[in-house]
């Protein structure tokens, strides 16, 4: 097994504990929903999300299987993106929060499409090459950076659900939830931009895995309802996403010898 960056196993680790979820409860994951019991197939949906979870996750961990796993999260994501959550900013573009449930998919596929870029062989460098290599990051990034940015304003937009997220503890909660929200953005724009872009990349990820910390921990601890361990998983997704990312700025995290098809 070759190791290509601490973000990556981290990646891979959250994969494998959403699917095994997954499989456990009978029931989408957080990264998955929203998904209307009125679904065609639903059931048989639920295990297909969970197996291709798992399966991507232990796959991104060798490096025989490391390729050809990142070509099928990739794939399924974006399949995923395009049948279930583009739908919902269509019905709804002028709604903020429809533009952040995308945004979610969009960093988790983000993440999944620099994995698969570094970790191109020659099949994909020969068939899939505008989604491999240097250019499918560059894509990647920007389409992190818009997710980025969908999630500021979602802060701004839905203040009086965020405010009350923040730790008692901690004064002046609406303005924790402006800093946060503002962070987003000019992270988004960094990361679109290219200045600054990997200074960025660390500190959006610290925010959203310190996020998961402070707000989403002890809220687990404490008892979680249905919906807040929704939003603990979908946080746990994003931070290793982030984390992911982040890691790209630092050289190539392929295997020395990922040419093999």
């Amino acid at each position: 097994m070759r190791i290509a960056s601490v973000g990556h196993v981290v990646f891979a680790a959250t994969l494998i504990v959403i699917g095994i979820l997954g499989l456990a409860k009978g029931d989408f994951a957080g990264i998955w929903q929203p998904v209307q019991r009125v679904v065609p197939a639903r059931d048989v949906l639920v295990y297909i999300c969970a197996g291709v979870s798992l399966a991507a996750g232990i796959g991104l961990l060798w490096e025989r299987t490391a390729a050809r796993a990142a070509r099928l999260l990739l794939a399924w994501l974006v399949i995923w993106f395009l049948f279930f959550k583009l739908p919902i900013v269509l019905k709804a573009p002028t709604v903020a929060v429809s533009w952040e449930s995308a945004g979610e998919s969009v960093v988790i596929i983000a993440a999944a499409w620099i994995l698969y870029a570094a970790l191109a062989v020659d099949w994909d460098r020969r068939y899939l090459a505008f989604a491999s290599g240097p250019r499918g990051v560059r894509v990647a990034r920007a389409l992190y950076g818009l997710a980025l940015i969908a999630f500021g304003a979602a802060h701004f937009a839905y203040m009086e659900l965020t405010a009350p997220l923040i730790p008692g503890w901690l004064p002046g909660h609406e303005a924790w939830a402006y800093l946060t929200g503002a962070t987003y953005i000019a992270a988004g724009a960094s990361m679109i931009t290219g200045l600054l872009a990997r200074l960025a990349a660390v500190l959006v990820a610290w925010q959203m895995g310190l996020f998961t910390l402070i707000v989403w921990v002890p809220v687990v601890i404490a008892g979680a309802n249905a919906g807040q361990w929704i939003e603990f998983v979908v946080s746990c997704a994003l931070t290793a996403s982030g984390w992911a990312i982040a890691d790209s700025y630092r050289g190539p995290s392929t295997p020395a010898s990922a040419s093999r098809a």
